[in-house]
């Protein structure tokens, strides 16, 4: 029996005239890491915003924790790290963190538990002083990182989250988010680089805003008999299923 935390169905979004996405359906179980692999301009940032409730589909529908999106009651129940690094430049990493975690309702000791907890797991606690303007990109994306674990969401939403960041680093923090869906946390990911997505429990390949192909990265090298995702990827083509 699934238990779906994410369910997606005959999702289409438009810009104009422009259709992004077109008429997507998938679900993610509990505990999974749904990865989306797929170039630049497939659509993958237009369909993480939708499942966060940012964009409203044109048709079709999305369903979070049983909730139909968007719903306001969720936003304490996920995690978003967009690409784009929503930080104050003027203060402090710690500051910046302290007040994300107010935002999220965090107090007392479990807040400064929490702010260093999750600064540890990106390696900034000993660059927590700086101001962010201090900050290179991969130490903003970093912290954009942390911000997003503070509130131990349900389900956790990162679009290409390990863009600009050192491949040691890339490894500890893939690592948590293993350890984090071992404890149940629902994570969807978006990338285009193919040993992440050999990561992920399940992939959805998307191009051209259509999604090409859905399964686990097993699964998916296996029905086209080939041995690395990236040759998977080539041969299910812009052909939509």
């Amino acid at each position: 029996m699934h238990n779906e935390i994410i369910d997606v169905t005959d999702l289409s979004k438009s810009f104009g005239k422009k259709e992004v996405l077109k008429k997507i359906s998938f679900h993610v179980d509990k505990g999974e890491i749904f990865g989306l692999l797929g170039p630049s301009g497939s659509g993958k940032t237009t369909l993480v915003k939708c499942l966060i409730g940012m964009e409203t589909p044109t048709t079709g529908t999305i369903h979070v924790l049983n909730t139909k999106v968007p719903n306001l009651d969720l936003t304490m129940k996920i995690g978003f790290m967009a690409q784009s690094d929503a930080l104050y430049t003027d203060l402090t990493a710690y500051e910046n963190v302290d007040f994300f975690a107010s935002l999220y309702g965090l107090k007392g000791q479990y807040k400064k538990e929490r702010i260093e907890y999750v600064l540890s797991i990106v390696n900034l606690l000993d660059d927590r002083k700086k101001k962010i303007h201090q900050y290179s990109g991969g130490m903003k994306r970093r912290l954009s990182l942390a911000i997003s674990l503070l509130h131990d969401p349900d389900v956790l939403i990162l679009d290409e989250p390990t863009v600009g960041i050192d491949p040691i680093l890339r490894k500890s923090i893939w690592e948590e988010l293993e350890r984090m869906r071992l404890n149940g946390t629902t994570i969807v990911v978006t990338t285009h680089v193919m040993d992440e997505a050999e990561k992920c429990t399940k992939l959805g390949m998307i191009r051209d805003g259509h999604l090409i192909a859905i399964g686990t990265p097993s699964e998916l090298k296996d029905r086209v008999s080939v041995t690395s995702i990236e040759e998977a990827f080539l041969t299910y083509g812009g052909v939509s299923q």
